[in-house]
């Protein structure tokens, strides 16, 4: 069938036998076009038949669908009719690879950071229950690790299992076999559950035991506890039933009529109700299941055939970070590794090969993460947790009064820093920077290379009674870049003839900086680029090194509002010097997904519009 002209009026007509030939398209359209884009193909293959039973059975935009994580709402962005835009899947002008509300009216939550749509079908549901919309549903469908984060529970907790609103949250187990006690005991049993009558036969016998005297309250504990047990054995819903949801499942989350069966009995149900679906993520590429580790979790371009990458990847900030925190690892016995459920991605998988019992993964659970290394601090070891920069965010008010607060000597590494292109808003690295400047006692390194980053992040591990932190982009490693030479702790990249304009290069805006000054020259413009290595504390050297020129611009890859430009403004201020200074950053505002370069560009964030700036600035 044609995907590209596929509607959802469409499939709510198709036969049993149409719709499993649908999934298989829908499998072979995901790994022919998202290996030639890149992107989160893993989780996506695993949620084929999941996402066709929920929009044949709920009518979406009338009833909300939402994801958690956004990462795996591909087959609902083709299904919603946005098949033929996978061409340009996470490229400017095309598709995000997360829900997004400017593309459609099928997608609500752009933030595509795990574990809060649950908070978001709270509040909705709620919404329409308060605002007479009770013919409306919401689906939640969470899963590929949400769970892990704390939000989830947070929003369960919340969520009222005895109110009238018409909530279905689909739990995506992808981290387990299906179960072989799956069959037609469960399957009635879950059937049974779902039943308004026999909601009723339990409270009515509930209320004529606990009525009988002295000893019927200890018959009716005695009978649910059998009951209870018995169910636990054929289906695990424990945890679930515990916080008083309807629990349905576990269902075959690749069986379309056992799902479709199961979301229309919660849908019918009238109450929050959990389905419980057991998917396997990859499912129907064999790259994908052979990988053990990632399962294909997210790709960048590669052959479809064979999984492998076209081109062979350059080495990487990451990668030169693994080695090292590895050979720190066996140095310093003290360095324990955290991830939030990103050991691969964030480098850790080769600490965690040689020092399993000091590598600990937290799940989707940064608050926790932070707060964890505190108390692993306090105890007497290192912590060093490496995270992706826009993930810091989550856990800000940790950093600041369990780390920072209590002098604390954790090492933050944030991969992503600044500008990374393909995700989108919620993923762009661009806040740490202004986020840590306002903790006290925290000390922020940003290098320009890899030999940088070893010397920066050596020194972060020698921190005993602070807060440390190192921050790098996505991508390849550059080159190398020398100092000139080495003054009061900073380093002088390029020097001017004369002490005419001061460029002020943070982290890896070192190249792009050394450009500038090349250019100018051939403008009669003589540049000075400095590297400070460490933004935060700002070394009184720099502040000195400002008053010897009359233009000073800072280049950073994150927000000028509250960045280093303003730090180092606000010193200058308080040391006298009215110098003009002047800052080369990401403007205040949300940045939709595109390849870095581009980005960059649309930012005016290059060589010859600096230079054409600076020449205005001195003039």
């Amino acid at each position: 069938m044609e995907l590209n002209n596929f509607s959802l009026a469409d499939l709510r007509q198709l036969s049993p036998a149409q719709l499993k030939s649908l999934a298989a398209e829908i499998r072979e359209f995901l790994i022919d076009k998202v290996s030639k884009t890149g992107g989160h193909l893993g989780p996506n293959l695993g949620v084929v038949e999941l996402s066709i039973a929920v929009h044949r059975v709920f009518d979406s935009p009338k009833d909300v669908v939402l994801f958690d994580t956004g990462h795996q709402s591909y087959v609902h962005k083709i299904l919603t009719g946005r098949a033929e835009q996978f061409d340009l899947l996470r490229q400017r002008n095309g598709i995000s690879g997360y829900p997004n509300r400017r593309e459609s009216a099928h997608d609500v939550i752009e933030n595509s950071h795990a574990s809060t749509a649950l908070s978001w079908a709270d509040g909705i549901s709620r919404g329409f229950s308060l605002s007479g919309q009770a013919d409306r549903h919401v689906v939640a469908v969470v899963g590929d690790g949400a769970l892990t984060g704390g939000m989830s529970w947070e929003a369960l907790n919340n969520l009222s299992p005895e109110s009238d609103r018409n909530l279905v949250i689909v739990v995506n187990d992808n981290e387990r076999s299906y179960s072989p006690t799956i069959g037609g005991l469960a399957t009635y049993l879950t059937t049974l559950r779902a039943s308004k009558e026999y909601e009723r036969i339990l409270g009515r016998g509930k209320r004529m035991l606990h009525n009988t005297p002295v000893v019927g309250k200890y018959i009716y504990g005695t009978l649910h506890g059998m009951k209870k047990g018995i169910k636990d054995m054929v289906a695990p819903q424990g945890m679930f039933e515990d916080l008083g949801f309807k629990y349905l499942g576990p269902i075959d989350g690749h069986d379309i009529l056992a799902m479709e069966k199961t979301l229309q009995m919660a849908k019918e149900f009238g109450s929050p109700v959990i389905v419980h679906a057991i998917t396997e993520k990859g499912r129907g590429y064999t790259p994908a299941i052979e990988d053990m580790a990632e399962k294909f979790h997210a790709v960048g371009i590669v052959d479809p055939l064979t999984g492998k990458p076209l081109k062979a990847s350059a080495p990487s900030w990451t990668n030169t970070f693994s080695d090292e925190i590895t050979a720190i690892g066996r140095e310093n016995s003290k360095v324990v590794a955290i991830t939030a459920a990103m050991l691969g991605p964030t480098g850790l998988d080769k600490f965690a090969q040689s020092f399993p019992e000091r590598t600990i993964d937290v799940g989707i659970a940064e608050q926790h993460a932070v707060t964890s290394a505190a108390g692993l601090a306090y105890a007497g070891m290192h912590p060093v947790i490496a995270i992706y920069s826009t993930f810091l965010n989550r856990a800000f008010d940790q950093l600041l009064l369990d780390v920072a607060l209590h002098k604390a000597g954790v090492t933050f590494v944030l991969d992503r820093a600044g500008i990374t292109g393909d995700d989108g808003p919620s993923h762009h690295g661009i806040w740490d920077l202004a986020l840590t400047g306002i903790v006290p006692n925290m000390h922020v390194g940003a290098p320009r290379d890899g030999a940088r980053l070893k010397e920066i992040l050596r020194e972060c591990v020698a921190i005993e009674n602070a807060p440390s932190m190192v921050r790098f982009p996505k991508g390849a490693v550059p080159a190398d870049i020398s100092a000139v030479e080495r003054v009061d702790g900073i380093d002088i990249l390029h020097r001017g003839l004369a002490p005419q304009v001061l460029v002020i290069s943070v982290g890896a805006m070192a190249g792009m900086a050394i450009e500038v000054a090349q250019l100018a020259k051939a403008q009669s413009i003589e540049i000075t680029v400095v590297d400070p290595l460490w933004v935060k504390p700002i070394s009184p050297a720099v502040i000195a090194l400002c008053a010897n020129y009359s233009t000073v611009v800072v280049m950073e890859d994150g927000i000028k509002h509250a960045g280093i430009a303003s730090t180092i403004s606000e010193a200058l201020r308080n040391a006298g010097n009215n110098c003009s200074l002047h800052s080369v950053g990401v403007p205040l505002e949300f940045i939709e997904h595109s390849k870095r370069a581009e980005i960059l560009e649309d930012l005016e964030i290059t060589p010859a519009v600096i230079v054409q700036q600076i020449s205005g600035w001195i003039s």
